[in-house]
């Protein structure tokens, strides 16, 4: 198998920056069913050209290329040890190239591979069958996502719904959990995989297991298939929206499987997949190493022309019904700022606003508000922009150059960030998915704001950094390090003020009020 290493590549290629037919029909239906007009609206256009750039760009759709997992079938008597040399080489390859971010890290000392290699990554599964091809399937799911999967145990007491016991009805109720716990933090709109039974471990893994179905595809147990259809008709009337947002978009899409169970254990395992849905497979001549055929079809092969057309003129006729409510959310003011920002500046923004930022910004994740807590800064960043974002950066010799660049989930450094406000004067933060009441309580203390950029658009964003203008804390890796990036039309939405005003606890508080309306809903 000579060629299974390149076709190895080609499918991490294809997998990080062509997103799949069925998937971009998806979207492309969460689009139709939004209003252009309104924040999640404009959400979901930002993500459809995003898809388009990454395409024609050969890069990463998002900068988070997550935890690269492989599910191998192979015929009896495969060399199963070679394959997985050939697999390491082609992480290695890909990485080098930037379509991968280096994303493995030491658990205990924090470093960085550097090559998406180490104990544990990539996950390789290999599975033997009768069949005589090879079946390789990838998908690489980011860690924003993967951090909003959860697990019940059943019975349990579920926040909004009571009771969850153990049968379709408490299942039923621990998937639409599932989904309001998410909110944006998972850049919604999203794709739940759902396992129902196994232990912690399998389970999980079932729930895995179902990404890899396709969308269109009708489950063969009717029960499950009742289910499925049922969470795709009611989960959207949870009011949360792409990005959390708010809005008619929540789910894009929902596979369930089931296994056996101990008798003292009921599992429902939920792994929650981002818009940025990156999964492919192909098939493998065992001869050659060849890929003989693509298994999900590929983007640009998809015509989603008489699609897109039909959803034209929906859209059309949904305008003229434009609610109220809906206009007041699609009303916004646009303001330009250029960095350093001023106090009066920020206080003069509302949740809302859409906010160009010009100027300098800086890169800043978990290792580097960890640090700044007990140290200072590199830079006077006194009216500056900390923007939650790890890169994928490429190296010539011309310098550093952003190869994607879209936002990471900002809840995790909800410990820090109030205090890093206060500390270093910094007056505005850019990520995605919101942060929490202490975050809040700083900005408008301070005087500070959060700015919701669109999680996954890494290409979007990176076409508005002109220039790399230095880089510290190396030590930390390439995506926890401190980039100090030149933007000229960065945009994103402040949906955290200086007056106390939160999108993201509006929305929640909403959404809660949503789901325990499905609490007496009976599913038999």
């Amino acid at each position: 198998m000579k060629s299974f290493e390149q076709s190895v590549y080609e499918l991490i290629v294809e997998t990080s920056t062509n997103l799949p037919g069925d998937v971009r029909i998806a979207v492309q239906r969460g689009k139709a069913a939004e209003n252009e007009a309104t924040r999640a609206g404009l959400a979901l256009s930002t993500i459809v050209t995003n898809i388009e750039m990454a395409e024609d760009q050969v890069s990463p759709i998002c900068q988070d290329t997550g935890m690269p997992t492989f599910i191998v079938h192979t015929p009896v008597g495969a060399n199963q040890i070679q394959m997985k040399r050939d697999i390491h080489s082609a992480i290695v390859q890909a990485t080098k190239e930037g379509k991968l971010r280096p994303n493995s890290v030491d658990s205990l000392t924090g470093k960085n591979s550097g090559d998406n290699l180490g104990p544990g990554t990539p996950v390789i599964h290999f599975e033997q069958w009768e069949k005589d091809e090879i079946d390789v399937r990838l998908i690489l799911k980011g860690g924003g996502c993967e951090n909003k999967n959860i697990q019940y145990s059943l019975p349990a007491e579920l926040e909004g719904l009571g009771k969850a016991g153990r049968d379709l009805d408490g299942i039923r109720k621990c998937i639409l959990h599932a989904i309001y716990q998410a909110q944006g933090q998972g850049c919604s709109a999203g794709f739940l995989g759902v396992g129902i039974g196994g232990d912690r471990t399998t389970g999980y893994e079932l729930a895995k297991q179902q990404l890899f179905r396709p969308l269109d595809d009708t489950n063969p147990i009717p029960e499950l298939a009742e289910l499925e259809a049922y969470i795709m008709d009611n989960a959207n009337k949870l009011g949360i929206g792409t990005m959390g947002f708010g809005g008619e978009v929540t789910l894009l899409g929902c596979k369930i499987g089931v296994m056996n169970r101990l008798p003292a254990s009921f599992f429902v395992s939920v792994a929650y997949n981002c818009w940025a849905f990156r999964r492919q497979g192909v098939l493998v001549d065992p001869a050659t190493g060849e890929i003989s055929s693509w298994i999900y079809p590929r983007g640009s092969e998809v015509d989603m022309s008489a699609l897109q057309a039909a959803q034209q003129a929906e859209a059309g006729a949904a305008a003229a019904e434009l609610t109220e409510k809906q206009t007041a959310a699609a009303s916004s003011r646009e303001v330009v700022l250029q960095t350093p920002i001023s106090e009066e500046q920020i206080r003069s923004l509302r949740v809302g606003d859409v906010v160009i930022i010009k100027g300098e910004m800086h890169t800043g994740r978990d290792a580097l508000h960890k640090y700044l807590m007990d140290h200072d800064a590199p830079i006077d960043l006194n009216g500056a922009v900390i923007y939650h974002c790890g890169p994928v950066m490429l190296k010539d010799e011309e310098g550093w150059h952003v190869k994607a660049a879209g936002p990471t989930t900002s809840i995790r450094e909800e410990p820090y960030q109030g205090d890093i406000l206060k500390k270093f004067g910094i007056r505005a933060v850019i990520g995605k998915g919101g942060m929490g009441p202490k975050t809040l309580a700083a900005l408008q203390e301070h005087g500070g704001v959060y700015l919701n950029a669109i999680g996954g658009a890494a290409q979007y964003y990176a076409e508005c950094i002109k220039k790399v203008n230095g880089v510290d804390f190396m030590e930390f890796g390439i995506p926890e390090a401190m980039w100090h990036l030149e933007v000229d039309g960065f945009a994103a939405i402040v949906t955290m003020d200086s007056h106390g005003n939160s999108l993201h606890a509006e929305v929640e508080k909403d959404s809660l009020e949503k789901l325990s309306q499905f609490k007496e809903t009976v599913f038999k």
